[in-house]
């Protein structure tokens, strides 16, 4: 996958890039497999913004992607399109499984049409595999990782990211997130051999404002601008400074190198190293 340039012809192509799609193979979703989620713009059931500079946005239809695969061990599934996603940056593959059974799940790096994958305790060492992690050799990369034993994939899925097996201890294994965070994973827990696909979605530029404003991404207001009931730093002339020994959030709290993960979080006995590289054990 590449990233495609433009040509300068107005002020916002110059220096805009994006995603070369010629490796996708379909146009249109599979609609079995679709729906349309309802969307609220940051709104809570009461009206009010809770999640700020959401709304507007293309119209999308929402593909339902298996995190789970447990229900088809041992049966090998056929790639049979590639698929852009506009819920999500990574790219999706439709499989069908020797049964004749279709199901949307994440794309990897070196996926290819017509490939077969297969989902078990124990396979084969080729990216796209599903298997419990006490069977993936050390030093290999794996995404779509269970944190819990049957809940299904919830980490490492975004495009491009991947982590690492540490160790094989115990009944644990240290996997080493995109982060740099070292957790302890159960080795009941299910991972996918390989890299997340769409590796240069991060490289992209966006080029202009009303690109943003098709993702759903309203504008945001430097903070100097507001009036004091809105933020901290809000009041002054122009670009008067802060008024403050440190920066703050809008809600009063320390912006720079302070931690938001609650220390009371249950969680947090199995992480054995945080991103910043500090041990915890």
């Amino acid at each position: 996958m590449a990233l495609k340039k433009f040509k300068p012809t107005t002020p916002g192509r110059r220096g805009m890039t994006g995603i070369d799609y010629s490796e996708l193979t379909a146009v249109k979703p599979y609609k079995p497999l679709t729906i349309t989620l309802k969307k609220h713009s940051g709104r809570n059931n009461t009206g009010r913004i809770t999640v700020r500079h959401q709304g507007g946005g293309h119209a999308q239809k929402y593909r339902l992607i298996d995190f789970y695969l447990t229900d088809k061990k041992g049966i090998p599934a056929k790639v049979e399109t590639v698929e852009y996603d506009p819920y999500r940056s990574a790219f999706i593959v439709l499989i069908c499984y020797k049964d004749g059974e279709r199901r949307y799940i994440l794309a990897h790096s070196e996926v290819k049409v017509g490939d077969t994958i297969i989902t078990d305790e124990k396979t084969p060492l080729k990216s796209g595999n599903r298997m419990m992690l006490e069977n993936i050799p050390v030093g290999l990369q794996v995404h779509n990782l269970e944190l819990i034993v049957w809940q299904g994939a919830s980490s490492i899925r975004s495009a491009g990211s991947a982590g690492t097996v540490v160790s094989q201890e115990w009944e644990y294994t240290q996997v080493k997130l995109p982060s740099g965070e070292i957790r302890l994973v159960h080795k009941k827990c299910y991972a996918t051999l390989g890299q997340v696909s769409n590796p240069d979605h991060n490289q992209v530029t966006i080029g202009k404002a009303g690109r943003s404003r098709w993702l759903g991404k309203r504008p945001t207001v430097l903070w100097k601008s507001m009036n004091p009931v809105d933020h901290p730093h809000g009041w002054g002339e122009w670009h008067s400074p802060i008024g403050m020994k440190a920066p703050k959030t809008p809600w009063g709290l320390p912006a720079l190198g302070y931690k938001t993960r609650s220390r009371k979080k249950s969680t947090g006995r199995w992480i054995l190293k945080t991103r910043k590289g500090k041990l915890m054990m």
